[in-house]
């Protein structure tokens, strides 16, 4: 590893493979093993869904939509087991919280593979935006299907005829607006108190 030079910072550092010896830790610090010391977390924050690359969003939903039999999300330990005994190689914890956050983006094929099997996932979701659209739909609609509330609804609908399934989409619809606008208006509501308007 190259040596600091005086008045340098080096809260970050890799090694020849590029794996980072900054990782996350339970308490909101970052330990980095160059010299011992806790950086606080928000000096690696992650970055907003928007400024994440393709590949971490991708990552991202995954981990926010498919779950664990009893509800709960993976974590980044629970993902990078599993893909170290499928693969046989090196896949830390670290290295999976890099790629989610955008901080890593050209993970190996095996660990693109890896990753797809552990998701139940085609491995071309993570790099082809068609196929990345497509199933993100559908895991959006698992997602929503895990509400009961949803699930029930849906369950129902199944023995309805095709217009009555058009009627209730149609409703949906108009709901969804009506509570949109009425979600904006109290938005706007709330600013202008806290404004002073």
């Amino acid at each position: 590893m190259a040596e600091q030079t005086s008045g340098q910072s080096n809260d970050r550092t890799d090694d020849l493979t590029g794996s980072s010896t900054d990782s996350p830790t339970d308490n909101g610090t970052v330990s980095s093993t160059d010299n011992g010391t806790d950086h606080p977390a928000d000096a690696l924050a992650d970055p907003p869904p928007s400024a994440r690359p393709a590949l971490a969003e991708r990552i991202e939903t995954l981990f926010r939509v498919v779950r664990r039999p009893d509800g709960e999300p993976f974590s980044n330990e629970d993902v990078a087991r599993a893909c170290r005994e499928a693969t046989g190689e090196t896949f830390s914890a670290t290295y999976l919280w890099q790629l989610r956050t955008g901080r890593r983006l050209n993970p190996t094929v095996r660990h693109v593979e890896a990753l797809a099997q552990f998701f139940e996932v085609p491995s071309t979701y993570f790099f082809d935006d068609e196929q990345a659209a497509a199933i993100t739909r559908d895991l959006e609609l698992l997602g929503a299907l895990r509400d009961a509330g949803v699930r029930s609804v849906a369950l129902r609908a199944v023995n309805l005829s095709p217009e009555s399934i058009d009627t209730i989409s149609d409703m949906i619809d108009v709901l969804a607006r009506r509570e949109g606008k009425s979600n904006a208006a109290t938005d706007r509501e709330g600013r202008g108190r806290h404004d002073g308007s």
